[in-house]
């Protein structure tokens, strides 16, 4: 495990809360496929086997049962409809999810605005935000309405990646940033999306609002299961 804040730690594409015993995602964007399918784009729909399993490997290398599983915002990716693969894929995550908690907290994203009509049972919250002790968890396309007094901020929103060439290939791999929102720690996490691997925050427009100037952030990239490589501060990386 790599160590992001003290007892906050990342497990592959997933936020552990050690003490917590609750492990963290963002941005599944779960009906991806059908979506493209429909704007003429044909992508092999493989990707919620291939999550599936990512998921079960995350949840093996933890062991036990979870305390509580979290979703940072955009479970689905559809804005103003449901589309078929997301009615079956968002249930049948949150079945995998049964297997392990018996909480699951989904906080909405701004695709997120039809999630509710999706998903109706035992041990699922639907939340804007989410408090545990001194984290503030949110899907950080918008600002907090109020004063934030927790010292960290937990976001996804960003899907950050890293870029990097030897002058012949680039390649571009899903990554953890991390630096200060105005006197707070803040945690962005990867998009969970197989397919895309993201923002390249190293020269991408960023959108959070949270994100203005990520300069002084340190990124840690996923290259694979569960390998976590810290390539320093991304100012470091621009030149």
């Amino acid at each position: 495990m790599q160590q992001l804040y003290p007892g906050l730690n990342i497990i592959d594409l997933g936020l552990y809360l050690e003490k917590e015993k609750i492990l963290v995602f963002s941005d599944f964007h779960l009906g991806y496929e059908e979506a493209m399918a429909r704007s003429g784009v044909l992508i092999p729909r493989y990707q919620f086997k291939d999550t599936e399993e990512r998921l079960k490997k995350i949840f093996e290398k933890v062991g036990g049962k979870l305390n509580a599983i979290i979703i940072t915002g955009d479970l689905k990716h559809e804005f103003g409809t449901i589309n078929r693969q997301e009615w079956r894929d968002v249930n049948a995550i949150l079945n995998l999810f049964n297997n392990y908690t018996t909480k699951v907290i989904l906080l909405k994203g701004n695709h997120d605005p039809l999630l509710p009509s999706i998903v109706k049972r035992k041990g699922l919250t639907i939340k804007k935000t989410y408090t545990i002790k001194n984290k503030l968890m949110m899907h950080g396309d918008i600002l907090p309405e109020e004063d934030v007094k927790q010292e960290v901020i937990i976001i996804g929103h960003e899907h950050p990646a890293i870029s990097l060439s030897d002058g012949v290939t680039t390649e571009k791999v899903k990554a953890f940033i991390t630096g200060k929102w105005k006197d707070k720690t803040i945690i962005v996490l990867p998009s969970f999306n197989l397919i895309t691997e993201g923002t390249n925050v190293i020269s991408d427009k960023l959108l959070s609002p949270f994100l203005k100037d990520v300069q002084n952030f340190e990124a840690y990239a996923v290259p694979e299961f569960d390998k976590v490589l810290y390539f320093g501060k991304i100012k470091d990386l621009q030149t």
